[in-house]
């Protein structure tokens, strides 16, 4: 969340007068997440158990296409999907996928960049999701009617939800918790991958109409806890993609 060029400033202030919302996020360097996490008081007796499962070609050519397809069991809860388009121009997607009760286009903003994308999301039974893995149904199956038609509007040619190949699990951990001094509520979350790395991503979300104030106010709040501000990033989705591109079982 460190400071974009006076370009990408202006170029963010137009974006964000077309998108639903904004995510601020940072992820914190693996040898500050212990003390990152105590600085913020994190607990992880409270936080929700997620198990995520990507999909994607063997050559990962939904990722190429700027496709992400996930499905995602939480503890007690529904499992959720998602098909999702990055980047997009919010002025050029169509008028149904804006109005859709399902579609969200949304602004990521992370040190140095930020991306728009366009994405609907589903609901799915947690078990029909461990069968799709095994094999035992269709991955389609897992998806809405609406999710499928825009999996297809965008999807390089040929390319069909049931040939795709599942990846994963990542076991998550995730805490949402009230900063009283931000008036706003912080989401860290944790990814474990099977190499025992880690991703530990602090997240936050803003009205588009309040997208500089937000970000100054959380960069203030971070830096006074001691949080390095200019640590390589490293994104949750495009780490699980890579690892499991060389390691399919």
């Amino acid at each position: 969340m460190s400071a974009l060029t006076v370009d990408q400033q202006a170029e963010l202030l137009a974006l964000t007068k077309s998108v639903d919302s904004v995510e601020l996020k940072l992820s914190i360097a693996d040898d500050e997440q212990y003390s990152t996490g105590t600085a913020l008081g994190l607990d992880p007796i409270k936080a929700e158990i997620r198990q995520v499962f990507f999909f994607d070609t063997a050559g990962l050519d939904l990722d190429a296409a700027g496709i992400v397809v996930r499905a995602r069991r939480i503890q007690g809860e529904e499992a959720d999907t998602v098909v999702k388009l990055r980047p997009v121009d919010p002025e050029t997607l169509p008028d149904d996928l804006r109005k859709s009760e399902s579609s969200k286009v949304e602004v990521d903003i992370m040190p140095g960049k930020y991306v728009c994308s366009a994405s609907l999301k589903g609901k799915s039974d947690p078990d029909e999701v461990l069968r799709a893995i095994a094999g035992k149904q269709d991955i389609a199956e897992l998806f809405s009617k609406e999710q499928r038609g825009f999996f297809e509007s965008h999807a390089p040619k040929g390319t069909s939800l049931n040939e795709l190949s599942a990846l994963g699990p990542i076991l998550t951990l995730k805490q949402k918790f009230m900063v009283k001094a931000l008036k706003r509520e912080l989401v860290a979350e944790l990814w474990f991958y099977p190499d025992h790395t880690r991703i530990l991503e602090l997240s936050t979300k803003c009205d588009p109409n309040e997208t500089f104030q937000a970000v100054a106010e959380v960069n203030s709040y971070l830096s006074e806890k001691g949080v390095d501000l200019d640590a390589e990033q490293k994104t949750k989705t495009k780490t699980a993609l890579n690892y499991f591109a060389k390691h399919r079982l």
